[in-house]
């Protein structure tokens, strides 16, 4: 006998748990249904009857119509359920029964107090090359320090990029407002900026883009100039990590922490057991007086709604409405349309439709009131949910979290990815077998919430959490994965 998860009364699929084959009883709940067909693991069996063109709900909402009459039984899939989307909508603000996050009780971290009152959750040197032709010399440098220095920070690492020269205008001022909101961040408690010297990312621009009280904190190299540029970099980093060599943990509560939310790799379990598992873990970030950034703007289309109606006020739901917009119009004035999601991986894994991955990966940001919406390069300026503008692409996303100022970032994962970021990334598996398969890569099981609940899977991610930012490696972190990814929009020269 199957068993199945229907996710919301009155659904008509539910996602069963193991494969399935025809004619086999699958229990869902309280109901029970003969499969008429093969059914994998994490896809869908319909629960009714669905007349051709009639909506198919999941979530509690449409997720696409059928395209042929569905029978209850059915494998509910690509051959018999199409999307909704197509285009821009409007929009109406309707406000409810909001109420702001304030400070609550909660965990707590070791953390680094910087001086502006950030706290960071690693003490490192981070080389940002200004252009991608002096990146292999970042990384040199990066790898010489890395041994130089050890024990004396938390680590000294490059982050090299493709970009920084033959771009023009929007393009290349979004380059350089990412690597300086990079350069701003706080657990860099060092940043050597190298440039070559040529190209049009100059490195005063980047410099007039920081703080000045983070300048003293910021070093450069301009390797034209220089006779060896990789002992020079040496010099300068050394100088870098006498200063971040002064900072120590001390305990803090999640008030502090600054979470960033990601899916990568979506499957048919990242809706029922990772995604919701981290929306109650940034719940309790957001009710403690912390700060959420959900990000992967092109993976909420169908589900903008749920977010435009916990929007704090109208400036706040106008915000929300502008970047699904904007993204629209990005994806339509190239020829694509807007739906064109899930990815191969998605659909492998049970995903058939945008609204389906979308209405999933919205569940990480909880239930939350969305207090602000940020543009691709600005940082978060609000404690509570923020939206944040970038595309779904895995590196350039959880880049972008980084650069607005997320400290450590939950990244939920049903296919598994070995990708790793500047700041800890805690990959969470969907489901056990990914997690058994791939220990080197995966930080948290969330398929124990289909055998011990939400409650059990809460306390040990948040546990997890606390200690990862608390100083404990990710197995990111571990293998040695740190990669940026710069979203680049305009024509190249």
């Amino acid at each position: 006998m199957g068993k199945a998860l229907q996710i919301s009364a009155g659904d008509s699929v539910a996602t069963v748990l193991d494969d399935v084959v025809a004619g086999e009883e699958v229990v869902a709940g309280q109901e029970r249904v003969t499969a008429r067909a093969d059914v994998p693991r994490g896809h869908k069996i319909a629960l009714a009857d669905v007349v051709a063109g009639a909506p198919v709900m999941k979530f509690g909402f449409p997720i696409g119509h059928a395209t042929q009459p569905i029978l209850r039984g059915d494998h509910v899939h690509s051959h018999n359920l199409a999307t909704d989307l197509s285009g821009t909508l409007d929009y109406r603000y309707s406000p409810g029964e909001h109420q702001d996050a304030s400070a609550a009780g909660g965990g707590t971290f070791q953390g680094y107090v910087r001086a502006d009152g950030r706290v960071a959750t690693r003490n490192e040197i981070w080389i940002l090359p200004s252009v991608g032709c002096v990146g292999r010399t970042a990384q040199r440098i990066a790898a010489a320090a890395s041994q130089r220095f050890a024990g004396q920070v938390d680590g000294v690492h490059a982050f090299a990029h493709p970009f920084g020269c033959s771009q023009l205008g929007d393009d290349l001022d979004a380059t350089r407002r990412m690597l300086a909101a990079l350069a701003n961040h706080p657990n860099a408690g060092g940043v050597l900026i190298v440039g070559l010297g040529c190209e049009s990312n100059q490195i005063a621009g980047i410099l007039a883009d920081l703080p000045e009280e983070r300048r003293s904190a910021v070093r450069t190299l301009v390797a034209q100039r220089s006779e060896d540029e990789v002992e020079d970099g040496l010099a300068l980093v050394e100088e870098l990590v006498a200063i971040a060599g002064q900072a120590v943990r001390e305990p803090v509560g999640l008030d502090r922490l600054v979470l960033g939310v990601k899916c990568g790799g979506s499957d048919g379990f990242s809706g029922l057991t990772a995604n919701p598992l981290v929306g109650r873990v940034s719940d309790r970030v957001a009710e403690a007086g912390g700060s959420v950034v959900l990000t992967e703007i092109p993976e909420i289309f169908g589900a903008e709604q749920m977010l435009m109606d916990r929007a704090r006020d109208e400036a706040v739901f106008d915000g929300i409405v502008g970047v699904v917009n904007d993204f629209k119009r990005y994806f339509l004035s190239h020829g694509e349309p807007v739906s064109e999601n899930p990815s191969p991986g998605n659909v492998a894994g049970g995903i058939t439709t945008l609204e389906e991955k979308s209405l999933g990966a919205v569940q990480k940001a909880g239930h939350a009131v969305v207090t602000d919406v940020r543009r691709y390069g600005q940082p978060v300026r609000r404690t509570g949910l923020t939206l944040l503008e970038a595309p779904g692409n895995d590196a350039v996303s959880c880049t972008a979290l980084a650069a607005a100022g997320a400290t450590v970032i939950l990244f939920t994962t049903g296919r598994g990815t070995p990708l790793g970021f500047p700041v800890p990334t805690v990959k969470i598996a969907t489901n056990s077998d990914l997690a058994a398969r791939k220990p080197r890569w995966i930080d948290f099981d969330a398929g124990q919430v289909l055998e011990d609940g939400f409650e059990a899977a809460e306390a040990g991610l948040l546990g997890r959490i606390e200690a990862i930012a608390s100083g404990a490696p990710t197995a990111a972190e571990a293998n040695g994965e740190r990669e940026i990814a710069i979203w680049k929009r305009g024509v190249t020269l």
